[in-house]
C-alpha cells in the first residue's frame, strides 16, 4: 500500500472484461516529503479520483480483486481505494 498522486487517465479501447465500467488512472508514488518518486502504476479507480488528487493505492493483486468482489478472476494488481485529505509525518 502506498500514497500517490493521480497524474492522468489511461484510455483503452480494448480491455479485459474485469476492467469494464472502471477508470484506469496513472498514479505516481509519493515520497515522505511529498515529492514524486520515479515509480508509477496504472491503477483501477474505485473512488472516482481525479487528476491531481492524492490517493491511497493498494498494490497487491489479491487485495485489489477482493475489493472488486472478483477474487481470483483476472489481471488486476493496483487499485485506488481512498482519496487523502491530509498526511501527518512525525519524527
Amino acid at each position: 500500500m502506498y500514497i500517490g498522486r493521480v497524474k492522468g487517465t489511461v484510455v483503452s479501447t480494448v480491455k479485459h472484461a474485469l476492467f469494464e465500467g472502471r477508470k484506469l488512472m496513472l498514479v505516481a508514488r509519493l515520497n515522505l516529503d511529498g515529492s514524486e518518486a520515479e515509480a508509477y502504476d496504472i491503477c483501477l479507480d474505485d473512488v472516482q479520483a481525479g487528476v491531481g488528487d492524492v490517493v491511497v493505492v493498494v498494490d497487491e493483486g489479491s487485495s485489489a480483486r477482493q475489493i472488486m468482489g472478483k477474487r481470483g478472476t483476472g489481471p488486476a494488481r493496483a487499485m485506488i481505494m481512498g482519496i487523502v485529505e491530509r498526511v501527518t509525518v512525525t519524527g
